[in-house]
């Protein structure tokens, strides 16, 4: 029985690995479908997501959550508001990488654990340790420097941190796990993306169909690309510790950043140093915090939100291990 635990934590692992190294090499995927623009990449990942994940639904028959969703309007309207915050976090990461702005983009997922205890602070009034406000000043500091590195706010990484925190928030609410939750967003999204393609192709501007077979399967690959990471995550979810997904996370913007400066050859002048060593020393302290909150419990007033956020799994949203943590991590 014991070999039987350690297989399922190594399998947990390897998907944790495969799941985070996927989000994390992104990057190099979105370029590939130029002369696509970001518009009409971010369409076709929301018509061909709801393909893939349908067919997968399809295959292991598991619609009765959609009875359930379908009879209670309030998580229905939930659904809507993920699907339209997550729409804004995957339009604004494609335009960002291949706009040359890879670093920028990675930047969003450093900040969002930040983002999501201000989140927890400022509209659910939650009360934070002392290891977690050190955490937010050191992380607005960091935005300061970094502000005037670029000499304007770094507005795709807040953008992102932003939209995907507040993302986590509204899918704590709704519970669903993370396939099916992919499958009611881009239900949401399928109507008003294949509309826009049909607009697209009518005005000639398509082009999925005039630039090769080649360049059509990319762009119905996307589906593929969403999804599988989600289904990788999932396995991983059940089988290892939530302190270790939270380590893990972190592998994504990493290699997001790696690839910015050594692939895409992005400038990193020292004030833009300086702000991302101050972003990592905030994700040093939280770190810290939430495992040392791990070994030594104590009795705090704390909420879901900010568990989710120093657990530090950041927040899309970071739920007990299980099932429906499966739709944590959908970056890029």
């Amino acid at each position: 029985m014991a070999g039987t635990s350690r297989g399922e934590h190594r399998t947990g692992l390897v998907n944790g690995f495969a799941a985070y190294g996927m989000w994390g090499l992104v990057p190099l995927f979105w370029p590939l479908l130029k002369p696509a623009g970001a518009m009409e990449i971010l369409a076709h990942r929301m018509v061909w997501s709801l393909v893939f994940v349908g067919a997968a639904l399809l295959f292991v028959r598991r619609w009765a959550w959609a009875g359930e969703l379908l009879r209670q309007p309030r998580r229905l309207a939930l659904v809507v508001v993920a699907a339209a915050v997550i729409t804004v976090n995957w339009g604004v990461y494609i335009w960002a990488v291949n706009s040359g702005h890879v670093v920028e983009a990675s930047l969003g997922y450093f900040i969002n654990p930040l983002v999501t205890i201000a989140m927890g602070v400022l509209l659910l009034k939650e009360r934070l340790r002392r290891a977690q406000w050190a955490a937010v000043g050191v992380g607005f500091a960091a935005v300061v420097v970094l502000t005037v590195g670029y000499g304007r706010p770094p507005w795709i990484s807040l953008c992102l941190a932003f939209s995907f925190a507040t993302y986590g928030l509204v899918k704590k609410k709704v519970g669903l796990g993370g396939v099916e939750s992919l499958a009611a967003e881009t239900t949401v999204q399928f109507v008003p993306a294949l509309g826009y393609l049909i607009w697209l192709g009518a005005h000639g501007g398509s082009t999925f169909a005039g630039e090769g077979a080649g360049h059509s399967l990319l762009l119905a690959s996307t589906g593929v690309v969403t999804a599988l990471p989600l289904v990788c995550f999932g396995a991983a979810a059940i089988r290892v510790p939530l302190s270790t997904l939270g380590l893990l996370q972190y592998l994504a913007p990493v290699f997001q950043f790696l690839l910015g400066i050594l692939y895409f050859h992005e400038a990193m002048p020292p004030e833009r140093w300086a702000g991302f060593a101050l972003v990592w020393l905030a994700l040093g302290l939280l770190t810290w915090d939430a495992l040392h909150a791990v070994r030594k419990p104590r009795v705090v007033a704390v909420s879901p939100l900010v568990e989710a956020a120093e657990s530090p799994q950041a927040a899309e949203p970071a739920q007990a291990a299980g099932p429906a943590q499966a739709d944590v991590r959908r970056v890029g």
